[in-house]
């Protein structure tokens, strides 16, 4: 899961203009768990599916990152995918 993504996603975590930069799957994991302002919802629960699949090698670091963009635009992020 530590693999790097082919482009990072940088989002407003923290507020905006406050931008964090996740770069990996296991990154993204720490953020939906520790940092995401939603407790649950569909996006969200995929990526968290999908990372685990990752961990087992059933899906690519691609999938885990347009997952993770996809539950940022669910919890209404800014992004810069």
């Amino acid at each position: 899961m530590d693999k790097p993504w082919s482009k990072p996603v940088i989002l407003a975590l923290e507020g905006p203009g406050k931008y964090t930069t996740i770069s990996n799957a296991t990154e993204a994991s720490w953020a939906l768990i520790e940092d995401w302002p939603l407790e649950d919802g569909t996006a969200l629960d995929r990526a968290l599916l999908v990372f685990a699949a990752v961990a087992e090698g059933k899906k690519s670091t691609e999938d885990a990152r347009r997952a993770f963009v996809a539950a940022a635009v669910e919890a209404g992020i800014d992004i810069r995918a």
